[in-house]
């Protein structure tokens, strides 16, 4: 379905009920994850609650950075967060900003800046001197720090684009399709300014990609997630690109977790999004945006046999043996109904039950043990959110 039909079919003007029977491709608030705004509000919303809970995820540096949870670039919301921006740009004025509408996808409406004075011929244009709300006309935006170290290969920038199944959120259920791919430019990529307004240099987009003069119509610019890990394991060894690949998943789980408590968990509903991930020179990954409805046109052979396999796999697991659908059922298909899935290895359930005997346990005077660490590891593993 698309998202309009599905915010028809929920809406609560239609009076339109689903049966058992019935499983839909969308939850019916995706966009509190899906619009690149509130994708933001919700992970910044997720950093503070665990802040006030105490969490070790919240752990921040002697800079005042996250540790673990600083995954997308510095972001603001405009004309919200105009005044906290010019605040933020005035503490680097040498940065590039990127700016992207809210709503829109395949790279419409995107360009850069270096200066202030930028936004404000863009705010003319717009025919209008001051920002303006979404409700009076004029579009939002979010405004975010381009990562302007992004790491090369060939010279050229890419992202990856990752498809990810969610089946529920509570407890949450979350694939990672394996077969996902490394999107390139044509053109090789400069810091220079005087190629701010070159997006073949700075968008990955395919429908951008595809009208530059080096677009290659055979590969299309694409590269296999196997590809890249093989490639990273012999330039920069294998215990470090498995640390990258565990740092992606992670980020993964914690922008599904941070949407988690505000996304409508309707039984009849499962989601395939499409993440888009840029890998800096450092080998840290940042994520850049979550697609709702990620492409499954092909513009290659390869394309069309990775999408076919894609739709296949994900109506595998929803709809286990090619049954008729029932959305009653408890969503853990068995596992050689997963094909290129892979199990992102968050078992909500585990984490609370062992939460609940931590809490028995410090009340009975007992000692924690490795369990109640706060270290690295204490974090990622003994948390019980990763087996």
């Amino acid at each position: 379905m698309s998202i309009q039909t599905i915010r028809n079919v929920f809406s609560v003007d239609t009076g339109y009920r689903l049966s058992d029977d019935q499983m839909v491709n969308h939850f019916p608030n995706h966009y509190e994850l899906t619009r690149k705004d509130l994708m933001i509000k919700n992970i910044k919303r997720y950093r503070k609650e665990l802040e006030k809970e105490s969490s070790p995820l919240a752990e921040k540096d002697d800079n005042g950075k996250y540790i673990y949870l600083d995954f997308v670039p510095v972001t603001f919301m405009l004309p919200a967060d105009y005044n906290l921006f010019v605040e933020e740009f005035r503490k680097n004025p040498s940065s590039t900003w990127i700016m992207k509408p809210c709503g829109k996808a395949q790279g419409k409406g995107i360009f850069l800046i270096n200066k202030l004075s930028q936004i404000k011929k863009w705010s003319r244009d717009s025919r209008t001197s001051t920002f303006m709300a979404a409700s009076s006309g004029k579009e939002a935006y979010v405004i975010s720090l381009y990562i302007d170290n992004p790491l090369l290969i060939g010279g050229k920038k890419f992202d990856l684009r990752l498809y990810v199944l969610v089946t529920t959120y509570r407890p949450l259920k979350c694939y990672m399709y394996k077969l996902g791919f490394c999107r390139f430019c044509t053109v090789k990529y400069t810091p220079s300014t005087s190629e701010l307004d070159n997006m073949f240099v700075h968008l990955t987009n395919v429908a951008i990609q595809k009208h530059g003069d080096d677009y290659n119509h055979v590969h299309g610019g694409k590269w296999t997630v196997s590809n890249l890990r093989l490639y990273l394991e012999s330039t920069r060894g294998k215990e470090v690109t498995g640390r990258l690949f565990d740092q992606i998943h992670w980020i993964v789980v914690q922008s599904l977790k941070a949407v988690a408590p505000v996304m409508n968990n309707d039984k009849h509903c499962f989601e395939c999004y499409g993440y888009d991930i840029i890998i800096d020179d450092k080998l840290k990954p940042w994520l850049i945006e979550v697609n709702a409805s990620p492409s499954l046109t092909s513009s290659t052979a390869n394309d069309r046999i990775l999408k076919y396999n894609l739709i296949n796999d994900t109506l595998n697991i929803v709809t286990p043996n090619g049954e008729i659908p029932d959305c009653r059922w408890n969503r853990s298909p068995p596992r050689e109904a997963l094909g290129n899935y892979q199990v992102l290895r968050y078992d909500e359930e585990q984490a609370q039950s062992e939460n609940a005997e931590r809490d028995l346990r410090s009340r009975s005077g007992q000692s924690l043990g490795s369990k109640g660490t706060k270290g690295s590891a204490g974090v990622r593993v003994s948390a019980a959110t990763w087996k």
